[in-house]
C-alpha cells in the first residue's frame, strides 16, 4: 500500500510539474509536438532515474558516512551535469533528428530543477532505495504525463483560430494553468 501511495502522490497529487512547479522550462519549452515531447520524456526519465540511483548512493554511503551532507546539493548537480553529457552524447549518435529536434532543451536536462529536486526529495522524505527509485521513476512519468497531455493540447491549439494577442506564449500559460487546476483535483486521493 505505501508504494501505491507513493505511484499515486507522485504521478497526480504532486505531480512535478503542475503541482511543484519544477520542470517547466522543458514544459514550455518542448511541448509544440507530441514527438518531440516524447524524446524529452524519455530523456528526462532516464537522467532522473538514473540521477536518483547514483546520487541516493553517494548520500548513503560517502555524503553521511563522512558527515558531509553540506556538499550534497553541488554533488548533486555534478553527477547530474556527467549523466545529461551521457544522454547528449548517446542521443547523437542513436538519434541524430531527436538529438536536432531537442536543440538546445537537451543541455538543459542540466539545469532542470524537476531532476534536482527529485534527488533531493528522495532524501528529504528518507526514503529507501526501492522507494526511491519507485519514485522517480513514477515522478518522471507524471512529468510525461504532464508534458504529453500538454503537447496534445497545444497540437490541437494550432489548427484553433486563437486571437492574435493570445497567440504563442500567453495561451500556453494560460493551458498551463488550467492543466494545474485540472491536477489539483487529485489532491483528495492521497
Amino acid at each position: 500500500m505505501e508504494y501505491i501511495t507513493i505511484i499515486i502522490a507522485a504521478v497526480f497529487v504532486n505531480n512535478v510539474v503542475l503541482s511543484q512547479f519544477l520542470g517547466i522550462c522543458p514544459f514550455l519549452g518542448v511541448s509544440n509536438k507530441i514527438s518531440t515531447a516524447l524524446g524529452m520524456i524519455g530523456a528526462v526519465t532516464f537522467v532522473i532515474v538514473l540521477a536518483t540511483l547514483v546520487t541516493y548512493m553517494i548520500q548513503t554511503f560517502l555524503l553521511k558516512p563522512l558527515d558531509i551532507e553540506y556538499m550534497r546539493t553541488i554533488t548533486y548537480i555534478l553527477v547530474i551535469a556527467a549523466l545529461v553529457q551521457m544522454v547528449e552524447i548517446i542521443l547523437k549518435k542513436v538519434s541524430p533528428p531527436l538529438f536536432a529536434a531537442l536543440g538546445i532543451f537537451l543541455p538543459l536536462i542540466t539545469t532542470n530543477c524537476a531532476v534536482l529536486g527529485v534527488t533531493l526529495l528522495v532524501v528529504v522524505k528518507d526514503y529507501n532505495m526501492v522507494q526511491s527509485m519507485v519514485y522517480a521513476l513514477f515522478t518522471s512519468i507524471g512529468f510525461g504525463l504532464a508534458l504529453l497531455i500538454f503537447a496534445g493540447i497545444r497540437e490541437q491549439m494550432e489548427m484553433s483560430n486563437i486571437p492574435k494577442a493570445m497567440q504563442g506564449t500567453p495561451i500556453a500559460l494560460v493551458t498551463a494553468g488550467i492543466l494545474a487546476m485540472a491536477f489539483m483535483g487529485f489532491a483528495g486521493l492521497v
